[in-house]
């Protein structure tokens, strides 16, 4: 880096692996068969990088992965998607994060994570010349680490909002996320997008769980646009300038996994060629429709070519409320 990039996602960094559905968890000292397991890039950056990639976008990612199989794996993945890895540091100290999904039919994925080389990402390794040689800042996984913490995305964000770069916000929420709403109304005021989903505002705001009001309060904490997705009841979005409800598209889901992260790539890269809000819901939902129908956090996403059609020839439901 710098290198001119539409995008540049900074943040977490995970190798995934991910079994396909079981019928229930086992017993303790029991075994449970899945007709498969398998290893994919995962993570909020990476994933996001993967995926606007895959639509053909100049995109590259900030964050750490360990010496090892799997940081050495991921890092090839990556580059093998035509993601640029030159803020892509190999850490001597600590193991690549690494995730097990675990998929139970009929079920919410269950996670057994390691944050390894993750924790040793702070943002810090950003310039202002690496900021200002793109056009979209992504942050993903706030509130997971402890040192990316909210005065080390404000440094960010500050940068990027003096090179007109636009911001954007993803959070995960950690085991213990008591801290996490002070740390988000921190950031807040400098995040141009903000991309919770419901279950993890219900969170962050103590127990209010209507979409709406959630999309209020964020706006009111600083947020110049809020999208939060709803699963199954599509997405909410609040701006300055519009209020939409979006609907889903039915497919049949085989893992979840991505799908939020799938979203926000469709919805960055309507914001990338210009298009409304709207059209940007509706290919945010499009790319996270495609995301669910294989195992992986990005293995079934569209392409540009894949995505243009689906959305021509599937309409969704995009209304003011």
């Amino acid at each position: 880096m710098p290198v001119s990039l539409e995008c540049l996602c900074a943040g977490i960094i995970v190798a995934d692996s991910v079994c396909q559905p079981i019928a229930r968890i086992p017993a303790p000292g029991s075994l449970a068969r899945t007709d498969r397991i398998e290893f994919t890039i995962g993570g909020c950056a990476s994933n996001v990088a993967v995926d606007m990639a895959r639509l053909g976008l100049r995109v590259g990612v900030s964050g750490r992965v360990g010496e090892d199989v799997f940081g050495r794996e991921v890092r090839d993945r990556l580059l093998a998607a035509e993601v640029d890895c030159s803020g892509l540091v190999m850490s001597q100290t600590a193991p690549t994060s690494s995730t097990f999904v675990l998929n139970v039919t009929g079920e919410d994925r269950r996670f057994i994570h390691c944050v390894g080389a993750n924790a040793e990402y702070d943002g810090s390794q950003l310039t202002q010349e690496d900021i200002a040689a793109v056009k979209v800042l992504y942050v993903g996984g706030f509130g997971l680490l402890e040192g990316l913490s909210p005065k080390k995305v404000i440094r960010m964000f500050r940068m990027a909002r003096e090179a007109k770069v636009t911001t954007v916000l993803d959070v995960v929420m950690p085991e213990s996320g008591d801290h996490l709403l002070g740390w988000i109304r921190e950031v807040l005021p400098w995040t141009d997008y903000f991309f919770p989903n419901n279950d993890e505002s219900t969170q962050l705001l103590n127990g209010i769980s209507d979409v709406v009001t959630q999309t209020q309060r964020f706006r009111e904490f600083g947020a110049g646009t809020v999208a939060i997705t709803c699963g199954s009841r599509g997405a909410v979005l609040n701006s300055s300038t519009q209020r939409l409800k979006s609907g889903v598209y039915p497919v049949e889901p085989v893992d979840a996994t991505g799908t939020g992260d799938a979203f926000v790539a469709g919805f960055i890269s309507g914001l990338l060629s210009g298009v409304g809000l709207g059209k940007c819901l509706e290919l945010g939902t499009a790319m996270g429709a495609s995301c669910v129908r294989c195992m992986g956090a990005t293995t079934g996403v569209f392409n540009s070519h894949e995505l243009q059609q689906f959305v021509s020839t599937h309409p969704l439901s995009v209304e003011s409320w």
